[in-house]
């Protein structure tokens, strides 16, 4: 009899009924069963919230008596089948297995050595939307708090890309510079980059609409990059690294906009005095000392 091997993610926050039906369908024609867990190289996201530990935890409480062990996730489609392979023969010598799976099921993608079944779908479970029912809801017990604390604590560090624009005009000679309310005093264009961004060249002029309106400039040049010492990750672990490009004015008449509350060009030659008259974003001042040595000491 072939040791059975079901290889799911079970990214839910309970097994539902169409899991249950799944194992118990398998159970029916065989004795053992081991449960392959995919692992995603992305610690904690929309798509893979609970890590292993989690989601073992989770399948041993209904079936204690089921062996669970993890399979990492790979590019290779080749790789990952000789990783599985290989897991299970190094761990049950001598076993010949029979790999079960059902919706999106990883069966296209194994060209492993063992036979593989296709079973059919157990209701309409859907893991998304099971996830995004509960990615809302807040619940008064010492689990959920200890819960978030786990997740946080088991994310890597992150950081956070934002793009600034340095936009010139009348060859480089003034700047365009803006204020927040946060914040007043002035600092170069820009924002966060966002998933939808190509690129960040692209989050630049994205920014620089939001907050300008529309204006005719040339392209974006790459000028450089540098940690921000943001008052809001001032005392976090993750920190904001951002990428500094530059244009040229061409046309269109700048109108703040989005989170900026005033515009204004400024001569490069009266910057170092803002600088010193503490009239400039403390955040920016280096970005500001790099485009002075570039663009106006070295003229």
């Amino acid at each position: 009899m072939k040791t059975a091997v079901i290889i799911a993610r079970f990214q839910t926050p309970y097994l539902h009924e169409g899991h249950k039906q799944l194992i118990s369908q398998v159970r029916e024609n065989h004795t053992k069963l081991i449960i392959l867990l995919g692992v995603s190289p992305i610690m904690g996201s929309r798509k893979n919230p609970y890590d292993y530990y989690t989601r073992e935890k989770m399948i041993k409480k209904d079936y204690p008596e089921l062996i669970v062990l993890p399979v990492s996730d790979h590019p290779s489609d080749k790789t990952w089948s000789e990783s599985i392979d290989s897991l299970l023969k190094g761990v049950f010598p001598g076993e010949q297995f029979c790999l079960f799976g059902s919706r999106d099921s990883f069966i296209p993608h194994y060209s492993g050595r063992f036979e593989t079944v296709e079973l059919p779908e157990h209701g309409d479970y859907n893991a998304t939307e099971l996830r995004k029912q509960y990615a809302d809801k807040v619940f008064d017990s010492n689990d959920f708090r200890a819960g978030i604390l786990y997740a946080y604590y088991n994310q890597y560090t992150r950081v956070y890309p934002t793009v600034d624009v340095a936009v010139f005009r009348n060859n480089r000679s003034e700047i365009l510079l803006g204020k927040k309310a946060t914040n007043n005093k002035w600092r170069f264009i820009g924002g966060f980059a966002d998933p939808e961004d190509e690129s960040f060249e692209a989050a630049a002029k994205r920014e620089l609409v939001e907050e300008c309106g529309e204006l005719e400039i040339s392209r974006m040049t790459y000028e450089t990059s540098w940690k921000i010492n943001d008052w809001r990750y001032r005392n976090e672990a993750d920190k904001i690294i951002t990428s500094l490009f530059s244009c040229d004015y061409l046309n269109g008449s700048p109108a703040p906009q989005d989170d900026i509350i005033d515009l204004g060009w400024f001569k490069l030659a009266d910057l170092q005095q803002m600088i010193d008259a503490e009239n400039i974003s403390d955040e920016h001042v280096e970005m500001f000392n790099f485009i002075i040595t570039k663009y106006l000491n070295n003229q």
